[in-house]
C-alpha cells in the first residue's frame, strides 16, 4: 500500500497589509497590548470587491502547478478547507476547480475550522492509500477578514487572510510521507467560538446583523485553555505511538492561532525554539491556512527525511496531530 506525500507546496497572500499601528486607528489597542498578548505585529487583508476565498485558493493553485510543472488536467481530486466559503452552496471547491482549469477533477470542501489542513491531509491519506486517486490538491483558502469585527478589539488583531495549497501523490517508500495522525473532536465547545448567525439555526435577519451575530465570536480564555491542553495531547499521544523523542522530531510546526499558545505547547513537549516553526507576526491567524503557509515559508530549510510534527486546534472544538516524514525537495 502506498504512502501519501507531499510533493509540491505553494501559498499566496494578499498585498495589502493591515498592521497594528493601522489597527489602532480603527479600535481601541496598540501595537504594545497586541504584541505582549498574541505575538501578531502585521495580518494580510484581500480588499478586492467580489473577490472570496476562492480566489485565494485559485492563486495558491496556480502557484502550486507552476512550481511543480504538472498539467492541471491530471488532477484527480482538490479538496478546499475553508471556513470562509464563497457562498452556502455552491462549494469552494467547484468554484477553484473551474478557475484554475483542473477539468478532470472531483471537489469538494471540508470544515474543520483551524485544523483544516491536518483533517484534510488524512482525507487525501486515505484515497491516496486506496488507490482511488493519484494526484490530489489540498487547498486550504480563508478570507478570515469577511468574518472579522473591526470594531472587537479581542478578536480583531487576530485574523488575516491567506491561501496554502499542497500536491499530494503516492509513494512506494512508506518511511515517507503521512505516518500517522490523530484526531477529535468535541460539541462541547461550540459556545466557546463560533459564528452565531448565518446558519440554519439562526439566518440572517435584520436582528442578526444589528446584534454583530455573523462575525467570529470567541471566549479568548476557555479557548486558551482548549487549545493548549489539547494541542499538547494529541502531539503526545502521536509521539508515543511512533516512538518519537524530542530529539527525533526536526520541525514542530502547530497552529498559528496565537503565540502564548504556541509557546505553551512547545514548551510543555520541551521542544527547542528554534525547531518550531512560526511566522504569525507577519500573518495572523490565517485558520486552515496557517500551517501549510508556515511550511511553505520555510520549505527551503527542510530536507527530505525531515521528521515533521503538526498540530493545530479550532471551533468545533476540533483539533489533533499529524506526524509526516518529509519528502518534497525542490533543489
Amino acid at each position: 500500500m502506498p504512502n501519501a506525500i507531499i510533493s509540491g507546496i505553494a501559498s499566496y497572500v494578499p498585498d495589502d497589509i493591515l498592521d497594528n499601528e493601522m489597527l489602532s486607528k480603527m479600535v481601541d489597542t496598540n501595537d504594545e497590548w497586541i504584541t505582549t498578548r498574541v505575538g501578531i505585529k502585521q495580518r494580510r487583508i484581500l480588499h478586492e470587491e467580489g473577490k472570496g476565498s476562492s480566489y485565494l485558493g485559485i492563486k495558491a493553485v496556480e502557484k502550486l502547478l507552476a512550481e511543480t510543472g504538472v498539467d492541471a488536467a491530471d488532477i484527480d481530486l482538490l479538496i478546499c478547507a475553508t471556513s470562509n466559503p464563497d457562498y452556502r452552496f455552491p462549494s469552494t471547491a467547484s468554484v477553484i476547480l473551474h478557475e484554475a482549469g483542473l477539468k478532470n477533477a472531483y471537489g469538494y470542501d471540508i470544515q474543520a475550522a483551524c485544523a483544516g489542513f491536518i483533517v484534510t491531509m488524512q482525507a487525501a491519506r486515505a484515497y491516496i492509500q486506496s488507490g482511488l486517486y493519484k494526484k490530489i490538491i489540498v487547498v486550504c483558502a480563508e478570507k478570515m477578514s469577511s468574518m472579522t469585527n473591526y470594531k472587537d478589539r479581542a478578536t480583531c488583531p487576530l485574523f488575516g487572510d491567506a491561501a496554502a495549497a499542497v500536491l499530494i501523490e503516492p509513494c512506494d517508500d512508506n518511511s515517507l510521507g503521512v505516518i500517522d495522525g490523530e484526531f477529535h473532536v468535541d460539541g462541547n465547545g461550540l459556545p466557546h467560538l463560533l459564528m452565531k448567525a448565518g446558519g440554519s439555526v439562526r439566518p440572517a435577519s435584520h436582528e442578526t446583523v444589528d446584534a454583530d451575530e455573523h462575525y467570529i465570536y470567541q471566549e479568548g480564555r476557555a479557548v486558551y485553555k482548549h487549545a493548549v491542553s489539547d494541542m499538547l495531547s494529541s502531539s503526545l499521544n502521536v509521539m508515543a505511538r511512533n516512538n518519537l523523542s524530542v530529539e527525533d522530531v526536526d520541525w514542530f510546526v502547530p497552529h498559528q492561532a496565537n503565540l502564548r499558545i504556541i509557546e505553551a505547547v512547545g514548551g510543555r513537549i520541551k521542544i527547542p525554539a528554534e525547531k518550531i516553526l512560526v511566522n504569525i507576526e507577519h500573518y495572523g491567524n490565517t485558520s486552515a491556512a496557517s500551517i501549510p503557509l508556515c511550511l511553505d515559508e520555510y520549505k527551503a530549510r527542510l530536507k527530505k527525511g525531515d521528521k515533521v510534527l503538526l498540530t493545530a486546534f479550532g471551533a468545533g472544538f476540533t483539533w489533533g496531530a499529524l506526524y509526516l516524514v518529509w519528502a518534497y525537495d525542490p533543489r
